[in-house]
């Protein structure tokens, strides 16, 4: 793998009470966490604190530096996420981080769904961090690693240039807008023309770890989604395609990958743009 960007569950449970990592669980599901959780694990719910809460967008410098210092946490702590669905909202904090240039994170592989097969143990009690003062992140965000909706157009049609959509094959067909249980978001079903459907979970072993670096490099290379490629990948509201972009960035290497999370729920409401079926 091409960086050291995951712990295995065996890691956090030996180093979870230590001074300097601080676990974050972040799930789809917003009540997993007050229903037990890893002892010392703080929670960010997806929903609430992880979007703007006025603006479709994700939160300001000040918004995020606030965050972060709610949750005890310096520029050095060692921040190891995780959640439910295989790390889907765990994978979305995680690159909204390196967004806002926290550099020393990194996922716990497999999840809270790994950590539950193995029957490791589950607390209900809450820690109380004490505040920091985390800095408000210096000059922009960086954006080698976004894609916006005009990004996402001026791409089209260039060979130099992979679109990934990684929702469901009836999502890419256009047949649902939403997978089951999930509200619909935009006026129309479909995908972005050009577009390969490389559903996240085909990244994924049963146990909710990542598969082995052969077999996701032969999954994305067997549909050209290769290294020498500018890659943007895109779901629905940008959580799955975090995972895939985490993937193709942080575990392959791939040099120039950009999550567009602004995804089908932006895409597939906007007026002119062009939908394929």
């Amino acid at each position: 793998m091409a960086k050291d960007v995951l712990v295995t569950t065996d890691w956090v449970a030996e180093h979870k009470n230590d001074a300097n990592v601080v676990l974050v669980e972040v799930d789809v599901d917003t009540t997993a966490y007050d229903s037990g959780h890893i002892e010392g694990a703080i929670a960010w719910n997806w929903t609430t604190q992880l979007n703007d809460q006025v603006r479709r967008d994700v939160l300001n410098k000040e918004q995020w530096a606030e965050l972060l210092s709610k949750s005890g946490v310096t520029p050095d702590t060692l921040l190891v996420l995780y959640g439910d669905n295989n790390n889907w909202f765990a994978a979305f904090a995680y690159w909204q981080l390196k967004l806002f240039g926290h550099e020393n994170v990194k996922l716990m592989n497999g999840g809270r769904k790994k950590w539950e097969l193995e029957g490791r143990e589950l607390v209900t009690a809450v820690p109380n961090r004490p505040a920091t003062n985390y800095p408000v992140p210096a000059g922009d965000l960086d954006t080698s690693i976004r894609a916006r909706q005009i990004d996402v157009l001026n791409a089209l049609g260039k060979g130099n240039v992979a679109l990934v959509d990684v929702r469901s094959p009836q999502e890419f067909t256009g047949e649902v807008i939403a997978p089951p249980g999930m509200t619909e978001t935009a006026q129309r079903g479909g995908h972005i023309p050009g577009a390969v459907n490389v559903p996240w979970a085909k990244a994924v072993n049963e146990d909710g770890t990542f598969k082995s670096e052969e077999e996701l490099k032969e999954l994305y290379s067997s549909v050209g989604v290769t290294p020498d490629k500018d890659v943007i990948a895109y779901c629905r509201i940008g959580e799955r395609s975090s995972h895939t972009w985490f993937v193709l960035r942080e575990l392959l290497g791939y040099q120039n990958v950009k999550n567009y999370d602004g995804s089908w729920t932006e895409w597939g409401s906007m007026v002119g743009v062009p939908i394929e079926r």
